[in-house]
Order: C-alpha cells, then structure tokens, then sequence
C-alpha cells in the first residue's frame, strides 16, 4: 500500500474558452477529456495533459462562469509546476511566454531545480521547473529531510539580482514548441499552505506515508518553512510541498477562480483505495465513499487545515469510453447522465479547440 505520486490537480476557471486557449493554444499541452462536473452537471470539467492523459500528468478545471477571482492561502494552494527537461527548454520557454505578452518571472534557481513564474488567464500561478538537479544536491538520499538545510547565501544573492534575471532568456524567437521544451514530463510539484507544517507532515507521512525529503525555506521570504514530500528521493512528479505560516497567523485560502479545488495522489487500484479509506478513518480523518469517475475511482479526505486531497486510481484511463487518438474531441458524460445530454448541452457554452503550437 503506498502513493505513487502525483495524479491530478483540479482548479477553477469561470471563462472555458480562454482556459483551452491557454494551457493548448500556448503552452501545447493535449486536450484529453472534454466532459462536465460529475457533481454538477451544468459546468465543464476540462482535462489536459500529455498524449495518454497519464497520471500525474493530468491538470484540469472546473467552469463556473459565475466565479468570482479567489485568493491563495492557508488551506489551498500558492501553484503547481509543470515539468521540463533542462534550463536550456527553460529559457525557451521564458522567451516564448515573453513574446506571447506574458509576464514571466524568473529565472530562479531554487538549488533542487530552476524555474519561471507566469499567471493563466483566471490568475493561476504556474512554475514550469526543470528536473534536475534534485533533493540529493545538498544532502545524502539516505538522510532526506531529516535535516534542516538553509537557503544558500549565495542563492539568495542571485535570486534577488533583478537585473541580471530580467536579462536571462534565449536569445531567439521560440514560435513554436520544441521537443526539448515539451511539457511532456506531467507536473513536477504541487505547492500548498500550512497553518503548522508539524500537523501537516503528521498527515502526509505519518498517515499517507509519504517521505520528507527537504525541510527548507521559503526562497522569497526567508523564515517561513517550506517542506517537501514525496517518494522515494522526492523525484519530479511525486513532490508535494507546503509553506508554513507560523500557528494562528495567516490569511485563509478565499475559493474562487484561479484557485485550486482539490489536488489527488495516484493509488493502484480499488482495492489498495479501500484500504486507504479504513487507515483515514481510523486515524481520524473524514473520507468519502469510493466513487467512480469513469476514468478513475476516487476517494476524498482533507489535510489537517481543510485542503481537499484525492486519492485516485491509475486506471482504468482517459481512453475508457473514447480512442486514444480522439481524446477530447467530444462531450464525454458517464452513463447516468446519458439521458439529460440534451439539457446539459444547451447549458454548456461551446468551446473551440486550438491546435497545438508544437514543431512537427
């Protein structure tokens, strides 16, 4: 029984088509599921990701035309971060976002990998992160997290260097997504807020059994802790981290758009899912029933501050009820919702599907 890693991050739109603009029309990922709220009927859920919607590659959205702009915060999310090969796709991708009118910041060397800062259209941070060097760089596998390990003097030297950032890009035009700069390696991390990161990490290990592998500063604001889980040695795609404000201090998340829903971690199967479920319950926890999803079943619980965390299994995936060379062409609804298509048609707002700028 054990997390395998990343399997989903799930956040809010309220404007579909500005949304599928974006995350295929600039950044290139594949559209894979166009379907609605399992939950809600009359709202989209869009997914995207790489070419097989494989876990942990997987971002998603709910519409809700209606939403008003929410605030990062305790007991939600600061970003996630998409995954790239190498600094040299990094720059690319500064150059191109820059070039496209959009506001990078960045690049930032953050020790364990080197990164940019942009917003999505609701005002969604998005990292995209380099895969290396790794939580190795500073202290040995064997001994992860175990340590605080300080934020470089130098490092902070740099990261405050705004001029010297300001001027770091590629040097050419980047009109079209090459394969060194593909997001094609899923998401790299899930960062998130803490009222106390002790409690936090008494769920994510002590239950969850993830492993701490780095306990660290924030970089942009020095003193706030700013701890990593994942699995194994905290390899890309598993990473879950959390700020932590001091107990009794800081801002609540407000929901809204360009905030995130719920994050879920990738479990085997059914079956490992309900033992999930008894361990949750039994050490406290509130947890739903399993329920089906068509592309993966699911559970629900909260982390210590109310954060919605999933639990999801890898199969049965996103070519269930469509081939996978047709993913996201056509409204999917599960079987129960068959018969009110028609309605929910009509309530949906259509949506057109950009190409994907991507270097054939």
């Amino acid at each position: 029984m054990k997390i395998l890693g990343l399997h989903h991050i799930t956040l809010v739109t309220n404007n579909a088509q500005h949304n599928v603009d974006f995350y295929v029309g600039v950044l290139g990922l594949r559209f894979i599921k166009k379907t609605v709220n399992f939950d809600d009927p009359s709202a989209y859920h869009l997914y995207y990701g790489d070419h097989d919607g494989t876990p942990g590659s997987a971002v998603t959205f709910f519409e809700w035309r209606d939403a008003r702009k929410g605030r990062p915060g305790i007991g939600g999310t600061q970003h996630f971060a998409l995954t790239v090969a190498d600094e040299n796709g990094l720059l690319k991708w500064k150059r191109r976002l820059t070039d496209l009118g959009i506001a990078v910041l960045g690049p930032y060397d953050r020790q364990y990998f080197k990164s940019i800062y942009f917003n999505d259209p609701d005002g969604t941070i998005v990292e995209i992160a380099t895969k290396g060097p790794g939580m190795t760089v500073d202290e040995p596998a064997e001994s992860l997290g175990e340590t605080h390990q300080p934020v470089p003097e130098a490092l902070q030297r740099a990261n405050r260097d705004d001029e010297a950032i300001a001027a770091t890009t590629w040097p050419e035009p980047v009109p079209l997504i090459t394969d060194d700069m593909a997001l094609k390696f899923g998401m790299h991390h899930i960062s998130a807020f803490s009222s106390d990161v002790q409690a936090t990490h008494v769920f994510l290990s002590g239950v969850l059994g993830l492993r701490r592998v780095k306990m660290t500063d924030n970089y942009d604001y020095p003193g706030m802790p700013h701890w990593y889980w994942g699995v194994d040695d905290g390899q890309p795609g598993t990473l879950i981290t959390y700020f932590g404000h001091t107990p009794g201090r800081g801002k609540y998340v407000v929901p809204g758009a360009g905030q995130t829903h719920h994050f879920a971690f990738a479990v085997k199967d059914e079956e490992e899912q309900e033992l999930w479920r008894e361990k949750l319950m039994q050490n406290g926890y509130r947890v739903s029933p399993i329920m089906n999803r068509d592309y993966f079943r699911s559970i629900y619980t909260n982390d210590p501050d109310g954060h919605i965390v999933e639990l999801a299994t890898l199969g049965p995936g996103f070519d269930v009820d469509e081939p996978l060379a047709e993913l996201g062409s056509a409204l999917k609804l599960p079987e129960w919702l068959e018969q009110h298509r028609s309605q929910i048609e009509r309530s949906l707002v259509p949506i057109q599907i950009p190409e994907r700028p991507v270097e054939a």
